[in-house]
């Protein structure tokens, strides 16, 4: 009788594959309670507001150029005007539109990729975990925003260009942290007895195995929204990204770096930046230190 056999000989194998469940729900007011969570959640909410009511707050249409040029900020202007005469508070403001929701898509797309490729590696070994990974290592021997920008570049500036060269270079870090999770998981009794039952490899992946990753997997993604924004947004402060007239922040910011005397220009998106980016690492380092240890050992290994 081999080791799975003794341990299953111990347990019901029908309870063991069903009842093994991550439930990290009791710990989320812990979570909540932390202040930089608070802080995060604040900043988050307030600009999921400005998302949704983006016409009623942006007092002039951001692509309206029937101002004067580099007007200070003053009452009529809060945030000034920039070089053509566009609001630049109603530019920040409708720029939300843009890059907040397409970081999110950045990461569920990346999350998608990256999580299948890494569970199938961890999950199956052998021969297929090791092509896997090395896909994933070669990904790895470039630097981020290099490949990012060299994949933008052969593709044209565009948003949707700058998002799939952002999703190339995001995914295998998920794909590595996915398949270190599984294969922290693969050799657990209640995954050997849901084996036994006669599971299939996608429904042990889809039953048992995913709901144990997915603590740590949303805390990475919570943390990969801020990188997101970063990313879009430094394609397009290089002109790889959006294109004008579109207020989407990093093209604010860049042309705002070309008169910089006239510093609002520049100032105010590249704040919005700022608050989203730490908002979200906030509310991302709250969970991770909430929810599961595992999840330190799994940015850790990501940032390697």
């Amino acid at each position: 009788m081999n080791t799975t056999e003794k341990a299953l000989d111990a347990v019901d194998p029908i309870a063991a594959a069903r009842g093994r469940r991550w439930m990290p729900g009791w710990r989320l007011p812990a979570a909540w309670r932390r202040p930089l969570a608070v802080v995060g959640l604040v900043i988050v909410a307030f600009w999921a507001i400005v998302i949704v009511f983006a016409p009623l707050i942006a007092p002039y249409d951001p692509l309206a150029q029937d101002s004067p040029r580099f007007l200070p900020p003053s009452p009529a202007h809060l945030f000034g005007t920039d070089g053509v005469g566009r609001d630049v508070l109603s530019r920040v403001v409708y720029g939300a539109q843009i890059s907040i929701p397409i970081a999110v898509m950045l990461v569920v797309l990346s999350l998608i990729v990256g999580a299948t490729v890494g569970a199938v590696a961890g999950y199956f070994g052998g021969t297929v975990d090791a092509v896997l990974m090395r896909i994933v290592d070669l990904f790895f021997a470039f630097p981020a925003i290099i490949l990012a920008m060299a994949v933008s570049a052969a593709l044209g500036p565009s948003l949707i260009n700058a998002v799939l060269a952002i999703v190339v270079v995001s995914w295998p870090s998920y794909a590595r942290v996915t398949r270190s999770l599984v294969l922290g998981l693969r050799d657990s009794n209640f995954i050997a007895a849901s084996r036994l039952i006669g599971a299939s490899s996608a429904r042990t992946l889809g039953r048992d195995i995913a709901p144990n990753i997915l603590g740590p997997i949303a805390v990475i993604s919570t943390l990969e929204l801020g990188n997101a924004i970063l990313l879009l947004s430094g394609l397009s402060y290089l002109g790889l990204g959006a294109v004008p007239p579109a207020p989407e922040w990093g093209a604010m910011v860049s042309e705002g770096s070309r008169v910089f005397y006239n510093y609002w220009v520049a100032l105010f998106p590249g704040l919005a930046i700022l608050s989203v980016v730490l908002a979200f690492n906030f509310i991302g380092d709250s969970l991770r230190d909430a929810l599961d240890p595992r999840t330190s050992r799994a940015v850790q290994a990501m940032e390697l």
